[in-house]
């Protein structure tokens, strides 16, 4: 197990020093899942379209654009590409946040906070009807890097 990325030798919290790091590309997926009941997730599957889901999902990527403002260490990132998507099962909503950049860092704390920001907006858009609902397994998929 390495270091703690975002802590100096002293303890001092420290933004990392990526300014020497070549630019790569880099890509990252996360998923999370808002559990319901099955009465609130068939409900949610009848909205029509520019419902609970669309807001959600244009929460979750306006969300990625503003993760450096929300996580006080992370970088701000040029993101070339923020995708985000729903899918309403038989007690749940599945949501996959995919980020990309050319930059000297990862994406991965963009697509995580895409992801749960996502899933807050169901849980909000949803909790009048189902106070009972949990936003869980929110994790990190997949990280890639490829040199440009």
């Amino acid at each position: 197990m390495g270091e703690l990325s975002h802590v100096s030798a002293a303890g001092d919290v420290r933004m990392v020093d990526v300014g020497g790091k070549p630019l790569s590309r880099r890509r990252a997926v996360a998923r999370g899942v808002v559990r319901m009941a099955p009465e609130t997730a068939r409900r949610l599957r009848e909205l029509p379209k520019g419902d609970a889901l669309a807001t959600a999902q244009v929460a979750g990527i306006m969300a990625a654009k503003r993760t450096s403002d929300l996580i006080p260490l992370c970088h701000p990132l040029p993101l070339s590409h923020v995708e985000v998507t729903l899918e309403v099962g038989a007690e749940s909503v599945e949501i996959t946040g995919v980020v990309e950049t050319t930059a000297r860092t990862g994406v991965e704390m963009e697509a995580l906070t895409a992801v749960s920001v996502a899933a807050l907006t169901v849980y909000d858009m949803a909790k009048a009807i189902d106070n009972g609902m949990v936003v869980t397994d929110v994790t990190l998929v997949e990280k890639t890097k490829e040199p440009v």
